[in-house]
């Protein structure tokens, strides 16, 4: 039995959007992905320190090599760049993650209040502990 044209075209029309709807239910939402707690808290917890110029506090969740590698002086020109802005509010929102090298790498966007530019918050995470942190 042949199918008139329109009928045949609503035919597979319904089975498309059918198909899309299942599969947009089934299909991982990357704008639903989030960090791991522990991981998303050692990030606030660092931007705070950066507020508050705290090198203590900065390096707290780091691998020895991070923690003797950050400086006062480079904590405090992060601080002169960044701590006002913070400081107005900011939102951030967890991009994704990424396997390199042994390392698990996590990205964030920081929006600020005040409209200007955004930032790119970049955390290399190994056995636990912090290993790079990176803004750009």
């Amino acid at each position: 039995m042949r199918l008139p044209l329109p009928r045949l075209l609503i035919l597979y029309k319904s089975r498309f959007i059918l198909f899309f709807v299942l599969f947009a239910g089934l299909a991982p939402h990357s704008a639903l992905a989030q960090a791991p707690q522990p991981v998303e808290t050692i990030m606030v917890d660092m931007l705070a320190s950066i507020q508050n110029n705290s090198l203590r506090d900065f390096v707290a969740a780091g691998d020895p090599f991070f923690q003797n590698g950050m400086t006062q002086q480079v904590l405090d020109s992060i601080r002169r760049s960044l701590a006002s802005r913070l400081k107005q509010g900011y939102t951030s929102t967890f991009l994704t993650k990424l396997n390199q090298q042994g390392f698990m790498v996590y990205l964030w966007k920081l929006e600020f209040k005040d409209k200007n530019d955004d930032v790119l918050v970049t955390m290399g995470i190994k056995d636990g502990e912090v290993s790079g942190f990176w803004l750009r």
